[in-house]
């Protein structure tokens, strides 16, 4: 909205001139996104309070964890609106990609929205059924993919290639099965990013640091000189869809300081499941897929511990590989207080994001 006013003011006035720069355009996003989400989250706390929607602790979790229960959760409904305002005011919203990631964001949140609601408002212990999450998931997956495949025509020629970490020429054309490959991963990011969302400020933390790798990452894909220096694929008009990681950024910066430990307030389902979702979706615009593995690495471990307990439960009849999945939750049981969990995961996080972004040159 601002983008289309001030920068249309540009011929009278050469100083708007700069409302056009995707990069300024996303200092500002970043700064907006911050201060809604800061000002906004006591009044959010204050009405979650109110209305009694708290986190009920499972029995069968750490037993550090009782002292959470009514703790305010559905926080991630601050997230979005604070990204989103921002998104709206700073960014080309006629952009397809920016269409596309407000539409898988909005998508997932209200799975997880009506997830939460079923959990504290109808006391329904388990919210939405697994099929019932799931289908909804792959559903708008689906619709991901056939935009970027079919409705797209500048993404004609490279559509179903993949890019190969750390390997310049290595694009593999997989033709149909890209659909199904980025149903797997979004919907993977979505449900990776809600595992993981189970200490303080545990998920919020990974999402900051995988969305400003990728921020960079779709900048420099929709910048055709960047994208030709680095020799990966250029991807016209994708560049505006780093406004909306700054958005992210800032309303995840913003969320944090109320979400640090001891949380204030939790995410939710709605948070964890929409920032997911975006991630996926961030990940498969900039055609940078399978890169996500290592940028998103956290989740990935977090993701692959749960299935390894799982299915090593039932095959051994019921012995477990760690004490308590998802992972985080067997270094608590192993003695490592919260916070020291929280901020070596976070390490962890960077340090694989950081080898992420070295491939861009490493090729």
């Amino acid at each position: 909205m601002l983008y289309y006013i001030l920068y249309s003011l540009h011929e009278s006035y050469s100083v708007f001139n700069v409302f056009k720069y995707i990069t300024f355009r996303t200092a500002y996003a970043v700064l907006t996104a911050f201060l809604i989400s800061l000002f906004m989250g006591p009044w959010v706390i204050r009405k979650l309070k109110e209305y009694q929607i708290g986190e009920n602790i499972r029995e069968d979790g750490p037993r550090s964890h009782i002292t959470k229960t009514g703790t305010p959760t559905m926080g991630g409904i601050l997230i979005i609106i604070s990204l989103f305002i921002p998104t709206i005011l700073w960014a080309d919203i006629k952009n397809i990609y920016i269409l596309l990631i407000i539409f898988s964001t909005i998508g997932f949140g209200l799975i997880g929205f009506a997830d939460d609601y079923l959990k504290v408002a109808r006391k329904r212990s388990l919210g939405l059924g697994a099929k019932e999450k799931f289908v909804v998931q792959i559903s708008i997956a689906l619709c991901i993919a056939i935009v970027l495949i079919y409705l797209i025509p500048e993404r004609a020629s490279y559509a179903t290639k993949l890019g190969i970490p750390f390997f310049k020429e290595v694009r593999p054309d997989i033709g149909l099965f890209y659909i199904p490959f980025v149903m797997l991963v979004v919907v993977g990011a979505s449900n990776a990013v809600n595992l993981t969302d189970g200490l303080d400020g545990l998920a919020i933390g990974p999402i900051i640091i995988a969305t400003a790798a990728y921020t960079a990452i779709i900048y420099v894909s929709g910048h055709y000189n960047f994208a030709n220096y680095l020799d990966i694929q250029y991807v016209k008009g994708a560049g505006e869809v780093t406004i909306f990681c700054g958005a992210i950024l800032g309303a995840s910066l913003g969320f944090l300081w109320f979400n640090t430990y001891p949380a204030q307030i939790f995410m939710g389902n709605v948070g964890s499941l929409a920032l997911g979702g975006a991630l996926g979706t961030i990940a498969v615009i900039s055609k940078h897929e399978l890169i996500l593995i290592l940028i998103g690495g956290l989740f990935v471990i977090e993701a692959l511990s749960v299935i390894m307990q799982v299915v090593y439960f039932k095959l051994s009849k019921g012995r477990r590989i760690f004490r308590m999945a998802p992972l985080h939750h067997h270094f608590e049981e192993k003695g490592w207080e919260e916070p020291k969990v929280i901020v070596r995961f976070w390490i962890i996080a960077l340090v694989l994001a950081l080898l992420a972004l070295s491939t861009l040159k490493l090729r």
